[in-house]
């Protein structure tokens, strides 16, 4: 107890020091007023007049009560679920104006549920003005922004509603899609913004990390991305994107495994014991309800993203197809994954929100040597209280189904259901 009010001490202290810090051009806010922000806006008036740094976090910590079971004929026996609290997960920010419009970002995970130790998120340069005197240059970048380095990539809208390891402000609810199309890879990536259109290029290494492997079946991924978002007036702003994801060939794609913060709902649906017969760890199975499909040779994928928000209501949504293979499959598997949520935000600022959402995912599962379809279904009900524009409580409801897995695999009629709390902080 002494340890946590120290920390909460210290996050606030923190939190009050960093909020004075200087402030970074074209960046996202790690508050509450980044929430709705997708692709970082043109329309920036930080004036630049020397390198400035800047240091951030986030932080976030669980209560959970959750309940599982399954029918499983296979002899491995549930995990032992009590009420208790997670894992507290950390982020480290650092953002850097070096020039005019040219900005540094590097983000690291402190503490995860997967890695013990630090592991850097990503790192990139991000240029919003041109380095040189050139009109048709400073004309162009006027609409432009070019991302270079080791990043989150941009396919679909999801991602920038989901909750990133330690930093959860901009997540409604406490747990992210069962299906969560989020990786980091090495690469470029251009963006065009202009009267409420939006389109976006990138092409990376199709990979997590870094390889010089001498393989020939290796390529590149390339995304690409159209939409319209527009403030229509004060009340109403609409926002359509459609998203494409494409890698032909890979050591290992992690576009459906690339989140290393791990899964918000810890140890639900998982094994007592390993195959060896040592205790099951969070560390090791981080990603407790989630839907992997295995797509680590090839992958195409397509996302389409409607959004309103009407005064303080918002609708989310996301249509989303997909189609892989591992490397050792011969045929390509489908996936298919649909969610809406609503939220409505009222009262002060829009400080307080409620919010349902329902994702559903169907997906042609290798199980052995056999292909299987399954279906995996989810509702989420959720409450939060934005304390301040640095810290948010949430409460959520989560009832998850799996349906049509084999009879002897752990998964076959799982089931997991309780509440979730969660408090977070980020600046």
């Amino acid at each position: 107890m002494k340890r946590l009010l120290l920390a909460a001490v210290f996050v606030t202290v923190a939190g009050t020091a960093f909020a004075q810090q200087a402030k970074i051009q074209n960046l996202r806010p790690y508050d509450k007023s980044g929430i709705n922000v997708f692709e970082t806006p043109k329309t920036d008036t930080v004036p630049f007049d020397d390198v400035k740094v800047r240091i951030g976090a986030g932080f976030t910590q669980q209560f959970q009560a959750l309940k599982h079971s399954n029918s499983s004929t296979g002899s491995a026996a549930l995990y032992n679920l009590r009420s208790g609290f997670n894992l507290a997960t950390a982020n480290l920010n650092i953002d850097a104006q070096l020039a005019k419009g040219i900005r540094l970002n590097l983000i690291s995970y402190l503490s995860a549920r997967h890695h013990q130790e630090t592991w850097v998120k990503g790192g990139f340069a991000q240029i919003d003005a041109s380095p040189i005197s050139s009109p048709i240059l400073d004309e162009l970048f006027k609409y432009v922004t070019v991302k270079i380095g080791h990043y989150e990539v941009n396919y679909g809208d999801a991602h920038f509603r989901r909750t990133d390891n330690g930093h959860s402000l901009y997540n409604p609810f406490i747990g992210n899609y069962i299906l969560d199309g989020f990786t980091t890879e090495i690469g470029a990536e251009i963006d065009f913004q202009k009267d409420g259109f939006l389109a976006v290029a990138a092409i990376h290494n199709g990979e997590i990390q870094g390889n010089i492997t001498d393989d020939p079946s290796r390529s590149p991924s390339f995304i690409g991305k159209l939409g319209y978002d527009k403030q229509l007036n004060n009340d109403l702003r609409v926002r359509l994107t459609g998203s494409v994801y494409h890698s032909n060939g890979n050591a290992s794609n992690t576009l459906y495994t690339g989140d290393r913060g791990g899964s918000r709902y810890y140890m639900v649906l998982e094994p007592k014991l390993t195959a060896t017969g040592a205790p099951t760890t969070a560390k090791d199975n981080a990603w407790s309800g989630n839907v992997r499909p295995g797509f680590s040779r090839q992958v195409t994928a397509f996302m389409i993203n409607p959004f309103i928000k009407y005064q303080g209501l918002e609708l989310f949504g996301t249509y989303e197809i997909a189609k892989g293979k591992a490397i050792t499959e011969a045929n390509k598997r489908d996936v298919t994954q649909m969610a809406i949520e609503g939220i409505y935000r009222f009262a002060k600022n829009e400080n307080f929100f409620v919010g349902l959402r329902y994702n559903t995912v169907k997906a042609d599962m290798l199980f052995g040597t056999t292909v299987q379809e399954i279906k995996v279904n989810r509702v989420q009900a959720g409450a939060g209280w934005f304390v301040t524009k640095n810290m948010v409580l949430k409460a959520e409801y989560v009832n998850q189904k799996h349906n049509d897995y084999p009879s002897a695999n752990l998964l076959s009629d799982g089931k997991f259901k309780g509440w979730m709390m969660e408090a977070s902080v980020g600046f």
